[in-house]
């Protein structure tokens, strides 16, 4: 039986930034999920943020399945991956042609986590550093590296995960959206089981976010309440920077789900604009 998926999200500007360069999106209808950090100068960050959640919107509600641009193959992953890969590759090439033409926004990027949900079956992607996490019996799991040059060291053997908590280079990151004119995403796919969340937040959240608090808030049956906790437990442990979330949660359906369809409330997108 096909499990019933519900989402809520929300985005803040926080305590200290004078503006949001976050941006969100959902669809339940087509099953695409999209968070982004965007960065650069003069409201860049927000413009290419929202270039970076419209375009991959606009790319599962029209076709999923467009060859990925650049001739770039993927292999190993479901047609639905590469779907992903192919949105996550129009927009970077919507943001570095959008750079280009004007001075002002040259240079800007952003990160980029995105889930793709078909059945019970869902894919995931990421450039940057804003992350996506399995919270599944209460146990919260990382589906995605970062990229960025602490967790490289990391990954090197060069740096543990406590010297990279502290390092004051943690907001460089290596791999963007828009800051060159090709990106190559990571891709995995997976499995919902019954009762599942999936928590894709930006750094704002992510640095400051214990995971037993993220088990705590999800647990609970409003997600909407949920993503206002978490929002408050960031700002409560001092995050410096915007603070976005999105919750997926797969369940059981209802017989009002089987009924009425297996998507449980609205599309929605909320950007900073």
């Amino acid at each position: 039986m096909n499990l019933v998926i519900q989402a809520a999200g929300n985005t803040d500007i926080g305590l200290v930034r004078k503006n949001n360069e976050d941006n969100f999106g959902y669809d339940l209808r087509h099953g695409i999920f999209v968070v982004c950090d965007g960065m650069g100068g003069q409201q860049a960050g927000e413009l290419a943020s929202k270039i970076a959640v419209d375009t991959v919107l606009g790319h599962f509600r029209q076709d999923r399945h467009i060859a990925p641009v650049s001739g770039s193959s993927f292999e190993g992953v479901s047609p639905r991956a590469v779907g992903l890969a192919s949105a996550i590759q129009r927009a970077n090439q919507e943001i570095h042609e959008s750079g280009a033409r004007d001075l002002q926004h040259a240079g800007m990027g952003s990160t980029i986590v995105a889930v793709a949900v078909e059945g019970n079956l869902f894919s995931i992607a990421n450039v940057g550093d804003s992350r996506i996490y399995l919270i599944r019996n209460h146990e919260v799991v990382q589906l995605t590296n970062d990229h960025s040059l602490v967790m490289e060291q990391v990954r090197r053997g060069l740096m543990t995960l406590e010297e990279a908590a502290e390092s004051k280079m943690q907001n460089v990151i290596v791999r963007a959206l828009g800051t060159d004119d090709s990106v190559e995403p990571d891709l995995a796919d997976h499995e919902f089981n019954a009762d599942d969340v999936l928590l894709l937040c930006s750094d704002g959240m992510s640095r400051y976010v214990k995971d037993q608090r993220m088990a705590e808030a999800v647990s609970q049956e409003s997600l909407e309440q949920a993503c206002a906790d978490l929002i408050e437990a960031a700002k409560n442990g001092g995050s410096d920077d915007n603070i976005t979330c999105l919750l997926i949660r797969a369940v059981h359906p209802s017989w009002k789900d089987r009924v009425f369809g297996r998507l449980s409330g609205v599309g929605g997108q909320k950007t900073s604009t």
